[in-house]
């Protein structure tokens, strides 16, 4: 590859010594060398020290994705040495499982690079022009560590579109098994379709937060609100739910989430509508239909800073709607994806709605991603996921 030097503006490098692995366009002061798309840089401070290498993109607005702050070759073996230190924290809190995400970007000091393991097939995900340039590279290491049936690349986030990237899926690797792919996780299995389905198949970043809904749910009556395919739903069953009710809007994942529950025998508990929620929570109120324990996990209602207005007015429909059917000493469990609302919007938003409906509450528990999706203290743009569970009394 091209080498390039960046040097930084006066005082632009205090944040990446800091840890932030992010450089903007409008830190840099200069750039000697072509620094073509995807290039590995070496970066500098305005007095010419050197901060680390990263690859360069002059069409985003983050220009440069640190991937070393040492002086080495980025080849195999530097790929191979990363990924594997991601894969044994995996093994290690999830030993014996064989679905989990394997490296989650730039937490794992992967800048742009997304990889899910489920169970013989790896999906990855690209963010970054330099991952798309060295993906050849990632799937040798893949290959050699994981040894996948195959991998597929599921390339369809906007995110690609801010690099300048096409959007795609396509086999990258091997031969995929015939459909539907099954999973284990918390002892429940699940028909997951990698190449239609939300996110890389799977909403593996809640897999603690699924598991951690059973101990609440026992001989209660469940709403499952945006229940993709039965995630939380089905763990509510297998913690003893008396019923479960779970709503998406799209009919395939509802399809999907039927077939689960007949997968694991509780199809006789769990009820699945398509609907779109805040029509179906309108609808219970009118009947007087309560439940005991409410699940709101919707899709991220904003992707930019500038939406973060009416996505708040969103969470605010949505929750008054939900405390007008939720049972006293009922819980409601309440989960935002978008990185731009943060955890003290979503906490007053929650802590409003409950006013304005003469409702009181208790905090239990603040909880974020499962441990496969770790965050970097250094950067809260990787803190995206938040979860409360609230108790009206």
């Amino acid at each position: 590859m091209k080498h390039s030097l960046v040097t930084l503006k006066p005082k632009e490098h205090h944040r990446v010594i800091g840890g932030h692995q992010w450089i903007f366009s409008n830190e840099i002061q200069s750039i000697e060398g072509d620094g073509g798309t995807g290039d590995i840089v070496t970066v500098l401070r305005n007095d010419g020290m050197p901060l680390g290498k990263g690859f360069y993109n002059p069409h985003s607005l983050i220009a440069v994705r640190l991937i070393t702050r040492k002086e080495e070759a980025i080849d195999f073996n530097f790929f191979k040495s990363r990924i594997e230190a991601a894969l044994n924290h995996r093994t290690h809190i999830f030993p014996g499982s064989k679905t989990f995400r394997v490296v989650n970007g730039e937490s794992d000091f992967l800048p742009g690079l997304i990889v899910d393991r489920y169970g013989p097939v790896v999906v990855v995900q690209i963010v970054s022009a330099g991952m798309e340039r060295v993906k050849t590279l990632i799937y040798d290491v893949l290959e050699s560590v994981l040894k996948p049936s195959a991998i597929f690349e599921k390339n369809e986030t906007h995110l690609r579109e801010l690099e300048h990237l096409p959007l795609e899926t396509q086999v990258a690797r091997g031969i995929l098994p015939n459909p539907p792919l099954h999973i284990t996780m918390n002892d429940l299995t699940y028909a997951v379709d990698i190449i239609n389905g939300q996110k890389t198949g799977w909403f593996l970043d809640q897999r603690m937060n699924h598991q951690m809904i059973r101990s609440y749910s026992r001989k209660l009556d469940v709403l499952d609100c945006y229940s993709y395919d039965g995630g939380f739903a089905l763990n509510a069953a297998a913690g003893g739910a008396r019923s479960v009710t779970a709503i998406d809007s799209s009919d395939s994942a509802i399809q999907r989430g039927r077939e689960n529950a007949r997968l694991n025998k509780v199809e006789d508990r769990v009820e699945f509508l398509c609907s779109d929620v805040e029509k179906a929570l309108k609808g219970f109120a009118q009947q007087s239909r309560h439940f005991d324990l409410i699940i709101l996990d919707p899709p991220s209602f904003t992707r930019s800073k500038k939406n973060v207005g009416p996505a708040l007015q969103a969470y605010r429909a949505i929750h008054d709607n939900a405390f007008k059917i939720l049972n006293s000493n009922g819980y409601l469990v309440t989960a935002c994806c978008s990185y731009h609302i943060s955890e003290d919007a979503l906490f007053h938003t929650v802590t409003h709605a409950a006013h304005r409906n003469q409702k009181a509450l208790q905090l239990l528990e603040r909880r974020g991603a499962s441990y496969d999706h770790p965050v970097s203290p250094y950067m809260p743009e990787t803190l995206y996921l938040k979860l409360f569970v609230f108790r009206v009394i």
